[in-house]
């Protein structure tokens, strides 16, 4: 375990406190008919860059709205869950729940991953409760990552029934008597799923188009990092009292570097060069080239970012940071010898989860001197999570007061005009730039980033 320099700590544990207190103190406002909440999103995202507005508070705070997320944008689209690196042999599993699904992602004894349903179709007892069942009762061990485990089998707790890792019915105990019961008929439900650059995506209605295909030119972008070849070297959960939005919204936009990151990314990574690529179906890219007194400073650096370099891509790749977010809420942060990973968990209006890890290639973590190198790593990567946490809990509490305003955009918060105008087309029962013409990218626009 990589070890927190003591002041580190102790501001974890202060905005997990701010936090607590934020979760029981939501106040109340008056909300708007769902339908003209959609309505106003609708307006909103038709206006130009250069004209833009934030959404609606109730887009935030409104439970009706978030319904209706869970059921046009959560259920029907492909929501990350894990990489593979979290289960990477035969017997590991990722326990979760999502939207209230419970969930097993377990790697089989036939070296398939899969997604099954942790729900015994016997009584409908989740076989994976905290803890993996009683102590003492059951083949399942922790292995101290959130959720993470190792087993044999599946053992249900409650009367002992046991599956395979691939979700068929080994053993139920006493049931000679019931007529007419097939054991062969009977298993833990599998979901749809996909992997894609090394992770695990599930679609819960499983009616999505195949998610590769619709990915082609975000693979021959993102997969330069080669994902698939990395592990998860840092992770940690946070329990969160916001709306899922605010986190993606504040992920995807650097304008914040001039105010929430003035001493940690700011200076590396000023928010006036950042900028958008054009619009697309699926995905949002943003650039944030370094600023190029901190590329001079590195030269002279072994490992300028701090692991070594990945190898194969692009020069231009190396001279900055880059985000994705794949709709609705997949979110990495890549950098010339890392990505940054959010799963992101809604849990209603006002709350989500939030797992962030840092990923590195394999090579990069089997080297003698590579814990020397985290140790000197993790300080920076909870500090900036730490900053951002604290700016995302005050933005709920203002969605959700009396005093809250719509705002205006700069042409750095592009990221988000995008997101609304993916919103208003999954309300259409569209996806961008197939019933609209594609916004175009920033650099194919002025100075001031407006048309």
């Amino acid at each position: 375990m990589v070890s927190l320099r003591n002041d580190t700590a102790e501001k974890i544990a202060h905005c997990e406190d701010a936090v607590h207190r934020s979760i029981a103190t939501h106040s109340i406002r008056a909300e708007r008919p769902l339908d003209e909440v959609l309505g106003d999103i609708q307006q909103t995202a038709n206006l130009p860059l250069h004209r833009a507005t934030t959404l609606p508070p109730e887009a935030y705070t409104s439970d009706a709205f978030y319904q209706w997320e869970v059921g046009h944008l959560f259920k029907p689209e492909w929501l990350c869950l894990a990489h593979v690196s979290q289960v990477p042999t035969a017997g590991d599993f990722l326990a979760l729940d999502l939207l209230g699904e419970p969930l097993v992602v377990v790697h089989g004894k036939d070296d398939i991953v899969r997604v099954l349903s942790s729900t015994c179709p016997h009584r409908g007892m989740d076989i994976m409760p905290p803890g993996f069942g009683h102590e003492g009762h059951g083949t399942a061990e922790a292995t101290g990552q959130p959720g993470c485990g190792h087993t044999r089998l599946f053992l249900c707790p409650y009367h002992a029934w046991t599956y395979e890792l691939d979700g068929r019915l080994k053993a139920c105990p006493e049931m000679q008597q019931a007529e007419g019961f097939t054991r062969d008929e009977i298993g833990l439900r599998e979901f749809r799923s996909e992997i894609w650059n090394g992770f695990v995506f599930v679609n819960l209605d499983g009616a999505a188009d195949p998610l590769a295909g619709r990915l082609a030119e975000m693979n021959a972008d993102f997969g330069q990092w080669n994902p698939a070849g990395m592990k998860i070297v840092i992770q940690r959960e946070w329990d969160c009292p916001f709306n899922w939005k605010v986190l993606v919204e504040n992920f995807m936009e650097s304008y914040h570097h001039l105010g929430a990151h003035a001493k940690t990314l700011q200076p590396m990574m000023p928010a006036r060069d950042t900028w958008n690529e054009q619009e697309r179906q699926l995905y949002v890219r943003c650039h944030l080239p370094f600023k190029d007194a901190v590329l001079e400073g590195l030269g002279a650096r072994e490992h300028p970012f701090g692991f070594p370099t990945i190898g194969g891509l692009d020069e231009s790749k190396k001279r900055e940071s880059g985000l994705f977010l794949i709709h609705p809420n997949f979110l990495a942060f890549v950098q010339p010898d890392r990505i940054v990973w959010y799963r992101v968990e809604p849990l209603g209006p006002n709350r989500m989860k939030l797992l962030t890890t840092m990923l590195v290639p394999e090579e990069t973590a089997g080297l003698p001197e590579f814990g020397t190198m985290l140790e000197r790593e993790t300080p920076l990567f909870f500090e900036f999570h730490l900053e951002d946490m604290e700016m995302c809990t005050a933005i709920q509490r203002g969605m959700s007061a009396l005093g809250a305003q719509r705002g205006r955009l700069s042409h750095l918060e592009m990221s988000i005009w995008l997101i609304q105008r993916y919103l208003a087309a999954r309300a259409r029962g569209s996806w961008p730039t197939l019933d609209r013409d594609a916004a175009p990218g920033q650099r194919s626009m002025n100075q001031t980033g407006l048309t």
